[in-house]
């Protein structure tokens, strides 16, 4: 297995429906596989429901505690079979070319950068102004910088060895009912300092050169792109307030 896609997901089924219908239509190759991570979802999720190839479902509910999404991705990153993991929120749209530059890529560590767009009812990436604005993303966003909002920090591929070498995401904050948890930061410390080291490649913002290599993740609107961090497309997503941390 070369790439495995790790996504935690809590109360959201119709998104999730919506991801395998997309899975689906690229189709996923043969050495890429689909691991979705239940974060102790109400009814709970069935893999019955999904008939997408290479798709494990993984149950984590060991803590009943709101906000335990490090520990849900650390779980599901440990069954990953994958050379290369990457991980992202059910909020988030991996794409064939991402799939195909991480699998080509001779970095240790990637960051995407990111534009908004929806996965429709049948599970089709949309990026129009139409469409977007439906689901609330702010017309002054989109006036400024059209589609492209700021690179997802908790959103990234990198090799699974450095991963759990790197301690994987913190689970500190795990339960505190703070958010967000900041989980990546001592990732990504570790990443930079090794970088810095000469002992790993990595490709982010603040390595490229004049032509920007990074490929493009896709975030379906929500939150605070939509004028308020709770807000909630539709019903699409799961109702935990975005607390500010302490």
């Amino acid at each position: 297995m070369k790439v495995s896609i790790v996504i935690a997901v809590l109360d959201s089924p119709e998104v999730v429906r919506r991801q395998c219908l997309h899975f689906r239509r690229m189709p996923l190759p043969d050495d890429v596989e689909f691991i979705l991570v239940d974060d102790k979802s109400y009814p709970p999720l069935n893999r019955e429901d999904y008939d997408l190839p290479r798709f494990t479902l993984v149950r984590h509910d060991e803590n009943p505690a709101a906000w335990t999404q490090p520990a849900a991705r650390n779980k599901g990153c440990r069954a990953a079979r994958g050379e290369w993991l990457i991980c992202t929120d059910i909020d988030h749209i991996v794409t064939k070319p991402l799939i195909d530059a991480v699998r080509d890529s001779g970095h240790d560590f990637i960051k995407f950068k990111r534009e908004v767009a929806i996965l429709d009812e049948q599970g089709n990436l949309i990026q129009t102004h139409k469409a977007v604005s439906e689901y609330g993303f702010e017309e002054s966003r989109f006036q400024r910088r059209q589609f492209h909002i700021p690179p997802h920090t908790n959103s990234f591929a990198i090799r699974k060895e450095l991963y759990f070498a790197c301690g994987g995401v913190s689970e500190m904050h795990c339960g505190s009912g703070q958010h967000p948890n900041r989980e990546e930061l001592p990732l990504r410390r570790r990443i930079r300092a090794r970088a810095r080291e000469g002992k790993i490649s990595v490709l982010t913002e603040e390595t490229e050169n004049t032509t920007d290599e990074r490929p493009t993740i896709y975030m379906i609107p929500n939150g605070r792109y939509c004028g308020a961090k709770d807000y909630n497309p539709f019903g699409l997503f799961h109702n935990l307030q975005r607390k500010t941390r302490v």
